[in-house]
Formats: C-alpha cells, structure tokens, sequence
C-alpha cells in the first residue's frame, strides 16, 4: 500500500502548533503516513556592495535576514522533533525551506501538486481583520487545490 503524504505549511505562529496537535492526534498511530512540514520564506537577495557606503550599510540588514532563516530552519527541526516525540517515526516526517516564487498560497499549492501530496494541513488566523478584505492563505490554497483534501484547522 502507498504511504499517504501529509503536507503541513508551516510559519512559526501559534496556529501552527495547533495544525501541528491536530496532525499528531490524527496521523501519529498510522505507519502508512509521510508528513512534510514546509515554510516558504522570502528570499534574501545577493547584492554587490563593494565600494558603496550606502550598500554596505543595507548588507548588513540583508545579513540578519539570512540568519533569521537559519534560525527558522533550527525551528523546523524542533517541530519535527515535536511530531516524532509525539507517535511518528523519524522516516516519517520531513522539513523542507523553500524561497516564495509566485506567492505563498500559489507556492503551496503548486509543492503539493508536483509532489504527489494526498493531503494538506492547513491553519486559520481567525483574529485577523484582514480576512473581511482579502482571502486567507489557507482559502487561496484550498482553492488552488480542488482534487486534494485539504484540512483546514483553528
């Protein structure tokens, strides 16, 4: 039998722990299963700054950025930790950082669907006042995905 791939986008807010409860509560005691947790993060960008005081001086934020994502990558590990402290086999769970290319929502979907994903965890920010103006990321992925399932936690 195929193991059923289980992919959790994963941004390191407390409605991720949530996903993450909801995951282990519903996946853990099933050996068949293969989980993902996946962040998209924007990307740092190279810039020559030799001889320029005025980029020096931008290098320096751009650096700080490159070890906030070395930290979330340490943040990953902990959260796979997590799922294999909780039931799951270290074979079972997987972390991937991957750079935002189209768009957050549109870069889920599009991992889901070129990896074989048979489901998607995805959380909701219902504090948000945004949400009465614009779709959320787990609506736009929801929609960009109409032949998988796709799980949507509070």
């Amino acid at each position: 039998m195929a193991r059923q791939k289980v992919l959790v986008p994963y941004n390191f807010r407390a409605n991720d722990e949530n996903a993450l409860e909801f995951v282990v509560q519903r996946f853990s005691k099933d050996k068949e299963v293969e989980v993902t947790l996946l962040n998209i993060y924007a990307a740092v960008p190279e810039i020559d700054v030799r001889g320029n005081p005025i980029m020096q001086k931008m290098a320096a934020n751009l650096n700080y950025l490159r070890q906030k994502i070395m930290e979330q990558e340490e943040e990953m590990k902990k959260a796979r930790d997590r799922l294999v402290e909780n039931g799951f086999s270290k074979e079972q769970v997987n972390y991937v950082q991957m750079p935002m290319k189209k768009g957050v929502a549109q870069d889920i979907a599009d991992y889901a669907a070129k990896e074989g994903f048979s489901t998607v965890v995805v959380n909701r920010s219902p504090e948000r006042i945004t949400r009465f103006f614009t779709s959320s990321v787990s609506d736009k992925v929801t929609r960009r995905l109409p032949d998988k399932t796709v799980l949507m936690v509070n």
